[in-house]
């Protein structure tokens, strides 16, 4: 399970970068999980630079709280240590969120993985131009190429774990929130939510 999980991700990475209307020959593919893995790497470094942030901002706001004086400014206070508060938190959830990420790479190198990642890499490309129609059959007054493009990725990606893998539906959409979680926004997540729940319910 965690090695598909690891394997869906990296082809993530892999279908972003490559050109959304033309697909990539296989001999390309190699380089582009390198890329991959490589940005997996950097998004370590970025979660761990934003938890420091988040940490020094909690740090000033306690440090504010502390030379304000008086009952007059309690209430400045109490604003002061909230915020300090909810930037501690921020960081400590950004902080475990990253210390994920070092074990994926771990994963990332492993053959069973890599050849995952190609092998759904090759199905999206393969096979883009019938998922997207299916999936704008799902879409509802909106339309596929509308969407960012991580969104489409990984809805693509999703797609083709239920129709080239057989994946139960169930877990493919679980696993494509997750990639959501990580890569897109409160909005992306919701709609490919509803795209997924409504293409798993046609193919059914």
């Amino acid at each position: 399970m965690q090695s598909r999980s690891v394997a869906r991700e990296l082809a993530l990475l892999m279908l972003g970068q490559t050109n959304d209307r033309v697909p990539a020959p296989d001999l390309a593919l190699d380089g582009l999980l390198n890329q991959a893995i490589a940005s997996l790497a950097q998004l370590v470094r970025e979660a761990l630079d934003r938890s420091a942030s988040a940490l020094q901002e909690a740090q000033q706001h306690l440090l504010d709280s502390e030379l304000l004086d008086g009952t007059e400014r309690l209430p400045q206070v109490r604003d002061h240590l909230q915020q300090g508060l909810s930037q501690a938190e921020l960081a400590l959830n950004q902080l475990s969120a990253s210390l994920e990420i070092p074990r994926l790479l771990l994963l990332a190198d492993q053959e069973e993985v890599r050849r995952g990642a190609l092998e759904r890499t090759r199905a999206v490309l393969k096979r883009r131009e019938a998922l997207d129609a299916r999936l704008d059959g799902v879409m509802e007054g909106w339309r596929l190429t509308r969407l960012p493009r991580i969104d489409r990725d990984i809805l693509r990606l999703a797609a083709a774990e239920i129709e080239a893998f057989g994946t139960p539906p169930a877990v493919a959409c679980n696993e494509a929130v997750e990639l959501a979680h990580r890569y897109s926004d409160e909005q992306g997540r919701r709609m490919i939510n509803g795209v997924l729940r409504r293409f798993t319910q046609a193919v059914s």
